[in-house]
């Protein structure tokens, strides 16, 4: 199975979910995203990562790391590996030099734990496929920079009264203002019509 790599391209506060946070996350050699909707916790800790900020007491991910590092494990990488039902997985695969171990984890908590030890983060071509954006969802169009405007998207229930059409036009709207979690709600609503 091919793998992926995937960078962080963003983290901000959820549009459509209070107290949530939108990971997107882009392929290395590619146009493709890959948004994730995460909780407050784990968004703190992939941010305060991020900006390298030194907390006075360790978080969750930390004290991960500190075991591991007690016992010489290493994280060498993590992999989105499935989604199933709008649900991701992940495995954190650690290695001691000698025996490698996958270990089950959410991606946002496998994520903020691979960030702690510079390890890669992939995914596969079936993730991307199935939850990924990019613009060939443009329909081959050229997608051009603009300023985010705001899009009024629906509840999930509002999108099912709207056409095949009116969708598509949303959907492209989204990806154009690069508000790809509206974009991943639009279509997932195309796709359980096709």
């Amino acid at each position: 199975m091919d793998k992926i790599k995937l960078e962080i391209l963003d983290l901000s506060p959820s549009q459509l979910q209070a107290g949530s946070f939108t990971l997107i996350l882009t392929e290395s050699n590619g146009d493709r995203r890959l948004p994730i909707i995460i909780g407050m916790f784990e968004a703190q800790a992939i941010a305060i990562e991020m900006e390298k900020i030194t907390p006075t007491r360790p978080l969750t991910h930390d004290l991960f790391k500190s075991f591991s590092k007690s016992f010489d494990f290493s994280v060498e990488e993590i992999h989105i590996s499935d989604i199933s039902e709008g649900v991701f997985y992940s495995k954190i695969i650690c290695t001691d030099g000698i025996r490698q171990k996958n270990i089950d984890a959410r991606p946002s908590d496998a994520i903020a734990i691979a960030l702690r030890f510079n390890a890669s983060i992939y995914t596969t071509e079936n993730v991307l496929n199935e939850a990924g954006i990019s613009a060939d969802d443009l329909g081959g169009q050229e997608t051009k920079k603009t300023a985010p405007k705001s899009i009024k998207v629906k509840s999930s229930s509002d999108l099912m009264s709207l056409n095949s059409e009116e969708l598509s036009k949303m959907l492209d709207e989204a990806i154009r203002n690069e508000e790809y979690e509206k974009a991943a709600k639009i279509r997932d609503e195309i796709d359980k019509r096709n």
